[in-house]
């Protein structure tokens, strides 16, 4: 049975077909990194509990409840991270148990409860940070996948990462909610320039560091033999899409493909945490796959997302972003909406030539880039302020 992409009011009944996910997550504190502060969390809902890998992988038989998979990165320091990114996992997966029932069968009651539960999240962390000095500043990434039926619905917050494998190729899910997104869609950047930009670790959007947060909301129809790959940046950073493409891509046994690619990111240096969670789909309750099938980012509307298009957004006053520096990573005020140049925010047109740009760039682009100079002398601005701020705390200001 198929659950269409749209608000269907329908569900799978326990005697419909079935979605069988076999299921691995691996989490390593990588090579440089003292702490690990990265959390991962796979949980059957009708169950309720956090699947234990240290016994292996799991094979589960998805029924009208669903799954939940999650992957967080946590910051603000060992202890503030480390405690950021658990509570991400645990508030998450108890505020689903309470807001998600199929008694009200429905997407959009499912897909509002992934919702609510994340923003709940944050205000907890958010709460729990200001009550507790020794923490303020803590925050946490999150990309959060629910299953059900045959759809998986992704909330993203941060730059961690979804993607999906399919025939070969990984595509992304999620998108980074961070300058380097931002700079690459204004046309200001190429990808493969993004990629190795000292400003790469600057995010836009964490749980905890604000009271509020509007989560961004995807979702994509599953076929079979299809591979579900979260990951924090520790992974994303060092790894290529077509690397993890290459790992799933007719590998059976999930403890593996995360094997190799934490191996891998770690091979590279490891210079941040790396931790991998892996679903391989299959079961009769997934259409076989179809040649040239569309698959990738496909944004759901929902109200209270990024991707709700019942009203117009408003634009917040503009902040400085959260940063993620190593060895310690520090925290500005983070803000869905950096402001850009007037320039910057034209629409562009792709260039057929772009995404083979690795040494040489058009003038175009170079014209676009010195337009986007004063972004980068306002960052250094905010750096200042935030570290000034950050110490005038530490002295007892």
């Amino acid at each position: 049975m198929t659950v269409p992409a749209s608000n269907s009011e329908s569900l799978p009944s326990p005697d419909d077909r079935r979605v069988i996910a076999r299921v691995f997550a691996l989490s390593d504190v990588g090579r440089s990194r003292e702490h690990n502060e990265d959390t991962y969390l796979v949980a059957d809902l009708e169950a309720g509990a956090p699947l234990d890998f240290s016994i292996g992988y799991h094979e589960i038989t998805a029924d009208a409840h669903g799954l939940l998979f999650l992957v967080a990165d946590g910051m603000g320091g060992a202890a503030s991270g480390e405690l950021a990114s658990s509570m991400a996992g645990s508030l998450v997966l108890e505020a689903m148990r309470g807001l998600w029932t199929p008694a009200r069968p429905s997407v959009e009651h499912f897909t509002e409860s992934l919702r609510d539960a994340t923003i709940g999240a944050n205000s907890r962390i958010h709460q729990h940070a200001r009550e507790n000095p020794e923490h303020r500043g803590m925050g946490t990434t999150a990309t959060i996948a629910g299953l059900l039926g045959d759809q998986v619905y992704v909330v993203q917050v941060g730059d961690s990462r979804a993607y999906l494998v399919r025939d070969g190729q990984a595509r992304q899910l999620t998108k980074d909610q961070s300058l380097m997104q931002r700079l690459v869609e204004a046309g200001e950047l190429t990808p493969e320039e993004a990629e190795v930009s000292d400003r790469r670790n600057i995010i836009l959007q964490a749980l905890g560091p604000e009271a509020h947060v509007t989560v961004d909301l995807t979702h994509q129809q599953l076929r079979r033999g299809d591979v579900l790959v979260l990951c924090s940046d520790g992974l994303s950073g060092l790894v290529r899409a077509e690397e993890i493409a290459a790992a799933a891509h007719d590998e059976p046994d999930v403890r593996v493909i995360c094997k190799t690619l934490v191996d891998r990111a770690n091979q590279r240096g490891g210079p941040d945490n790396i931790t991998v969670v892996v679903a391989r789909f299959d079961g009769d309750g997934l259409e076989s796959l179809v040649p040239h099938d569309h698959f990738g980012y496909n944004a759901f509307p929902l109200a209270g997302t990024l991707n709700d298009h019942t009203r117009e957004m408003p634009t917040p006053a503009a902040a400085p972003p959260a940063i993620k520096s190593d060895p310690t990573p520090r925290f500005g005020t983070p803000t869905p909406v950096l402001p850009v140049t007037e320039e910057a925010a034209r629409p562009t047109t792709p260039s057929s030539s772009a995404p083979g740009l690795v040494g040489g760039v058009q003038p175009a682009l170079e014209d676009r880039k010195r337009a986007v100079q004063p972004i980068y002398a306002m960052l250094a601005v905010v750096a200042v302020v935030a570290l000034a701020w950050t110490a005038w705390q530490l002295l007892g200001g």
